[in-house]
């Protein structure tokens, strides 16, 4: 009886390897092929676990041996089970969840100037006021301006050891914990930083910090579509966006472009709601006329087209920027319109994310899969 190694590998490219769809040569399942005399010992990996492949392959191998080359051949089959290896994108970018934080929302505009990071210290401290465990992440790079708003400007994090690990520890303000570059940059000096260096510095204080238990991390993002944003997309799973426009017409052209992006396949970041800042202009001494200087309903109307949810409105008041210059959010003030308004704004966005968390698996990070970033809107 003669025969070559070459012959048992013909035969066993007629098995078909268990969930492959190809032979087990071709599959590269096995290993080596030992010839020696009559005896044939032949090493074979699959990556089907269950005893049923394991045996119809070890029957498989010995039948078709035995019927292609000779039946007098002593098959021995060493069979071992092992995952295929994942073969990672050289260009895919993960990210990661920071422990023990329940809810991460994105505060969007998609243009400057609409109130957004107004809207971010209200709501964060309509959620404290609650009852909630809630912390601020300032991710506009290039205009910080949190710090400020919560008047804790000259401020610094301290460092904290937590596992052996040194850590920012937030500042506190209110209730709420807080994180900015605007703590470690000039005030007096432009930040100058090209997209990597912005989403590096962005990193830090996202993993770097003890941010310890939290029910809610809004994260005040700059205006537009950018670098930052897909930063952010890619190192958190976001749970919900929230957009702020004003009603006029060129504001609304941008907002639609920031539910845009969130709800485009790639980023796919569940859209809890709309608010419309600036609604309407009210005088201080004439407190129940409304002049609506910058168009009336223009970000409601807008989310019943997009079919997204209003969640409500603001007014334009003087005493909400004197607030916010002085460093005591306005939604602090107990029994004012404008805490009833911010108070009824957070429980629209409360009540939106309990429907999302109840009828939507979590957001994954985002998988960049192409160094440029994502695709457009296929509409």
């Amino acid at each position: 009886m003669s025969f070559k190694k070459e012959d048992i590998y013909k035969a066993l490219d007629t098995i078909t390897a268990p969930g492959e769809g190809k032979s087990l040569v071709e599959n590269k399942n096995i290993t080596n092929i030992v010839v020696f005399g009559n005896e044939v010992e032949v090493d074979v990996t699959i990556s089907n676990p269950t005893l049923q492949a394991k045996k119809k392959t070890e029957a498989e191998i010995t039948k078709v041996i035995k019927a292609n080359v000779s039946d007098a051949i002593q098959v021995k089959i060493n069979l071992k089970v092992e995952k295929p290896a994942v073969k990672e994108n050289p260009n895919k970018i993960r990210g990661k969840e920071i422990p023990n934080i329940k809810n991460i929302i994105a505060i969007a505009s998609g243009k400057g100037g609409v109130g957004k990071s107004t809207i971010t210290a209200n709501t964060a401290i309509s959620l404290a006021k609650m009852g909630f465990n809630v912390g601020v992440l300032d991710a506009d790079v290039y205009g910080p301006s949190q710090h400020i708003m919560f008047d804790v400007e000259k401020a610094k994090p301290l460092s904290v050891n937590i596992e052996g690990r040194s850590k920012m520890k937030p500042v506190e303000s209110y209730g709420v914990k807080l994180l900015s570059l605007g703590f470690f940059t000039d005030p007096g000096q432009a930040v100058i930083w090209r997209g990597p260096m912005a989403s590096k510095a962005l990193n830090q204080l996202i993993f770097d910090a003890d941010w310890g238990e939290l029910d809610f991390l809004l994260i005040d993002l700059p205006p537009g579509t950018g670098d930052v944003h897909l930063s952010i997309v890619q190192a958190l799973p976001i749970s919900g966006a929230v957009i702020v426009s004003t009603p006029q017409n060129i504001a609304l052209a941008d907002a639609k472009k920031g539910v845009a992006m969130f709800q485009q396949e790639n980023i796919n970041v569940p859209v809890l709601g709309i608010i419309e800042n600036m609604a309407y202009f009210t005088p201080e001494e004439l407190p129940d006329n409304k002049y609506y200087i910058f168009g009336k309903d223009g970000a409601k109307n807008l989310a019943e087209d997009i079919k997204t949810k209003f969640l409500g409105e603001i007014p334009l008041v003087q005493s909400i920027r004197e607030s916010g210059d002085v460093g005591r959010p306005v939604a602090m003030q107990n029994g004012t319109v404008l805490e009833k308004s911010f108070n009824e704004i957070t429980k629209e966005m409360v009540a939106e994310l309990l429907k999302r968390n109840q009828n939507l698996p979590p957001t994954e990070v985002v998988r960049i899969t192409t160094m440029s970033g994502c695709s457009s809107v296929k509409k």
